[in-house]
């Protein structure tokens, strides 16, 4: 939920966090998405100013204040930032910010959870024979990616689940903090991938493939999907994956990206990967990125690598992502050319409940607004709610601003649509749709009743850079405004 009950962090500029470093007499050094500082948490305690000669491990991230310390993995906000310092010049030894208890214990257990099925699950070149090692391969379509590369990434395969098994171990001492499953389902001729994460999605952070970057790495490619990054470091190329793909890059892990000065990102083979690349771009700071513009010669690495294609000439065709204020019809015609190719996905994410719907408005796209009108009680806020579920169950990031109703009742109606059945008569299953739908990318504004509309526009943005989000539904305006200002043109 956001924001937190007692009302949004106050947001700082970048302005007042290098003042308060060089009042605090803290060195620090400008990097491309955060600020880099020695950290509080290591080395020396006490009152001692903190030395410019220690590694600078602490990161400030330049849009939010927020903090993270790869040595400790000590996080907080801004706030928790200068408290710490505040006991530091107490000669006080800093505290890193704990989480509720509740969430330690949460972590705790889906790491157990974790080790229990990474213990079971098999290396997968080492299956009982040779055929069902090449039937599993054939199935996830990595049968060009070789036994070498599995090893050094750690991919195993569980026989129960039929999924393949993807490790998550911390950059800090190699343990093991996590998994993704990935497994297959057939659905007439198409084929898709069902993902599963321990722990939950919201809470799994991982850059697949990390603990193998050098320190000496610059250059990297970020992908989205961890199959793709299995291609890409078997071309020679170093890449990451980005943990739930092209839906959404994590703030927190902007801090492990910093060390790179290129970047290229090669998210998949859709427009809404090409889409997602120009968002990520924009945080990780335009001028050090590159983007593969999606198309018939240049598909996903594994596609490029099982389709014997040369990964480093498209790498090497990747466009910069900050391109100059003004262009000639040259430079756009691959563009035009994509659109016109790809007209259904230009027209956006189709609605899977409403083809009626489809015909109307084409899709959902980014940047476009659309506004319901109808009287009290006719079903806006229903159908509404159903419309969004729709398009975030096809992993749209959606925030919701509902100010006529409160959240929980909300939740209650999305989560009976979700579930398509009345769950007050099976009370027994509502454990099970509440887990499923606790999966999807979808936040709730707190806010109730009349509200600034600076203070929504604010946590917007801050949604936006937090979690990625494309879809804002305002229920209902004349609420959000007040009624008095019904005459005003706002």
């Amino acid at each position: 939920v956001l924001p937190s009950p007692d009302g949004p962090e106050p947001s700082v500029s970048i302005t007042e966090i290098r003042q308060y470093l060089r009042a605090q007499d803290i060195p620090f050094h400008d990097g491309y998405s955060c600020l880099h500082t020695p950290s509080l948490f290591t080395g020396d305690r006490g009152n001692q100013p903190l030395s410019a000669n220690a590694p600078f491990t602490l990161f400030i991230d330049k849009t939010t204040g927020s903090f993270l310390c790869t040595a400790t993995l000590a996080e907080g906000t801004w706030q928790d930032f200068q408290a710490n310092v505040e006991l530091r010049h107490r000669g006080i030894t800093p505290i890193p910010p704990a989480s509720s208890e509740e969430m330690e214990e949460e972590m705790r257990q889906a790491r157990e959870d974790a080790r229990c099925i990474w213990e079971r699950a098999l290396p997968l070149w080492e299956l009982l024979d040779e055929k069902e090692t090449k039937e599993t391969k054939a199935l996830f379509g990595i049968s060009m990616v070789t036994d070498a590369t599995l090893k050094r990434f750690g991919v195993r395969y569980l026989r129960t689940a039929r999924s393949l098994v993807f490790p998550w171990f911390s950059p800090q001492d190699a343990t093991l903090k996590g998994l993704k499953l990935v497994r297959v389902e057939k659905k007439g001729g198409t084929i898709t991938y069902v993902e599963e994460t321990l722990p939950r999605f919201d809470s799994y952070r991982n850059l697949f493939g990390l603990p193998l970057i050098g320190r000496r790495d610059t250059e990297l490619v970020l992908t989205g999907w961890e199959l793709d990054a299995l291609a890409l470091h078997q071309a020679g190329v170093a890449s990451l994956a980005l943990p739930r793909g092209a839906s959404c890059l994590p703030p927190t892990l902007l801090p492990y990206l910093e060390q790179f000065k290129r970047i290229t990102l090669w998210l998949g083979e859709d427009l809404r990967s090409w889409e997602a690349a120009k968002l990520f771009a924009r945080k990780l700071s335009l001028k050090r990125c590159s983007l593969v513009r999606p198309g018939n010669l240049q598909p996903r690495p594994l596609e490029a690598l099982n389709q014997g294609l040369n990964v480093t000439k498209i790498l090497r065709s990747a466009l910069l992502a900050s391109h100059k204020s003004i262009v000639s019809f040259r430079q756009l015609r691959e563009e035009v050319f994509g659109e016109l190719v790809n007209t259904e996905q230009v027209s956006g994410v189709k609605w899977a409940r409403f083809p009626e719907l489809n015909k109307l408005l084409k899709g959902h796209r980014r940047g476009e607004l659309t506004i319901f009108t109808g009287p009290t009680g006719s079903g806006k806020t229903t159908f509404i709610s159903e419309y969004a579920l729709d398009l975030c169950m096809q992993g749209v990031c959606t925030l919701w601003g509902s100010f006529e109703i409160n959240n929980v009742r909300l939740a209650k109606i999305m989560l009976t649509q979700f579930a398509g059945r009345r769950l007050e008569d099976q009370l027994e299953m509502y454990d099970e749709w509440a887990d499923r739908f606790e999966e999807l990318p979808l936040y709730f504004m707190t806010f109730h009743g009349q509200q600034n509309i600076k203070t929504v526009i604010d946590t917007m943005q801050h949604a936006v850079y937090m979690y990625d989000i494309t879809h804002v539904v305002v229920d209902n305006l004349q609420f959000m405004m007040g009624h008095e200002h019904l005459s005003v043109d706002r």
